[in-house]
């Protein structure tokens, strides 16, 4: 749809990594946590509905999309990577659904759950006891 996000729009604040990586993990702040509020930012009033109506974790209630980015060991990378995490997540709301058309099952489905329920049937009725 070629909606683009402005990295303006972000905002970003720099954090300790979490997990292994020695010294540098204890003194440097690299991992970034990315914040996007969705109400405030100029994306087209459809796309902000579907994002806001996503049952994801990253999304708060106050409407702001919540990132963390930690791949890298570079403050920029990660920067980068949380913004394109950001752009797919926002393509994948500006894709609209096509709506849905119900199909009727065919004759020879119909047929065939038919058969088979009838199958399974007699074999029932012969697990029952024989009275004379």
């Amino acid at each position: 749809m070629g909606l683009t996000i402005d990295p303006a729009d972000v905002e970003f604040t720099a954090i300790r990594a979490q997990g292994p990586g020695g010294q540098n993990v204890n003194k440097v702040s690299c991992a970034v946590h990315a914040r996007f509020d969705v109400r405030a930012s100029s994306l087209p009033e459809a796309v902000k509905a579907r994002l806001l109506a996503l049952r994801d974790s990253r999304v708060t209630e106050d409407g702001v999309i919540v990132l963390k980015a930690q791949q890298s060991r570079s403050l920029e990378q990660n920067k980068a990577d949380a913004l394109r995490r950001l752009q797919a997540l926002v393509d994948a709301a500006a894709v609209v659904a096509p709506p849905r058309r119900p199909t009727r099952p065919t004759l020879g489905s119909q047929r065939r759950r038919l058969e088979s329920k009838t199958k399974s049937g007699a074999v029932k009725a012969l697990r029952r006891k024989v009275v004379d």
